[in-house]
């Protein structure tokens, strides 16, 4: 079956590729991963960091032509069959905006005050077409900022994940 194209699909799929991008991305550091049933919650997923547990919100940049940047909407968006309804997110929502750029399998990780500070779209600059990078050059690939503060100091990422091998678990 042939692999759809990024305009065929809709934002729930987005959204649950960019979600199951950033489970992935944890999962290499070693963090824990929790998922809440449903999705009337304003995050997405928990970041088990060390025993601290962190929100995330995950977004999908899409790839605005003209500008060359990729943009996200940072507001919320419930829908039901009818309406649409955006609205701003709040400081206690989440910890952590994840934005995610597919094509380059990369995300902009976000404070909740830095992403909720921007207007109602974050655009993401991919290209060196300015002199002087935009704001959101610091938060690309920003993974150490959900660490701990302690770990932070340090700069670097504890993992002390070994692979255990099939029918070799203790419980």
């Amino acid at each position: 079956m042939p692999i759809i194209s990024c305009e065929q699909m809709d934002t729930k799929l987005k959204g649950d590729i960019a979600e199951q991008a950033a489970v992935f991305h944890a999962l290499k550091r070693c963090w824990g991963v929790l998922k809440p049933v449903g999705d009337r919650l304003p995050y997405d997923l928990v970041f088990d960091v060390e025993g601290n547990f962190v929100k995330i919100q995950v977004k999908y940049a899409w790839l605005d032509e003209p500008s060359g940047n990729y943009v996200v909407d940072n507001r919320r968006t419930k829908t039901n069959r009818r309406i649409m309804i955006r609205a701003a997110y709040k400081q206690s929502d989440f910890d952590f905006a994840l934005v995610y750029i597919e094509k380059l399998d990369l995300f902009y990780i976000f404070p909740v005050n830095v992403f909720i500070d921007y207007g109602s779209e974050v655009h993401l600059v991919e290209t060196n077409k300015r002199q002087r990078k935009p704001r959101s050059a610091q938060y690309r690939e920003a993974w150490e900022l959900i660490l701990p503060a302690s770990d932070k100091e340090i700069g670097e990422e504890k993992c002390v994940c070994s692979p255990v091998k099939h029918g070799e678990a203790e419980f």
